[in-house]
């Protein structure tokens, strides 16, 4: 779950800050779960630096509003913090093409 949670994350961080669309990569490598998440700056030919990245799609238009379901503190800023505790390491590039955010769990 705290996979879920921390890609989940830095996805709507890439799609909120970067250029309204990002890409996940995921791979398992000598005992750990690593997973990349990179922004699109909006610049032209930044999207397609990798064909091999998967799309990290917005939730569309057909989503106007969000309906508060419970009485938890809504604020935005923590996502990053909240990454942190999850993963066992997180490393965070930024450029003028974007930024890309790794994170890696040890299992």
């Amino acid at each position: 779950m705290d996979v879920v949670l921390a890609v989940h994350e830095l996805a709507a961080n890439a799609i909120r800050h970067g250029g309204g669309a990002g890409r996940l990569r995921v791979w398992n490598r000598d005992g750990s779960l690593q997973c990349q998440v990179d922004d699109d700056d909006g610049s032209p030919g930044s999207g397609e630096q990798e064909a091999d990245r998967r799309e990290i799609a917005p939730a569309g238009p057909n989503i106007a509003h969000h309906t508060r379901v419970n009485s938890l503190p809504c604020e935005p800023g923590h996502g990053l913090w909240v990454v942190q505790r999850l993963a066992d390491r997180m490393q965070s590039l930024s450029g003028s093409g974007g930024t890309s955010v790794m994170i890696l769990f040890n299992y």
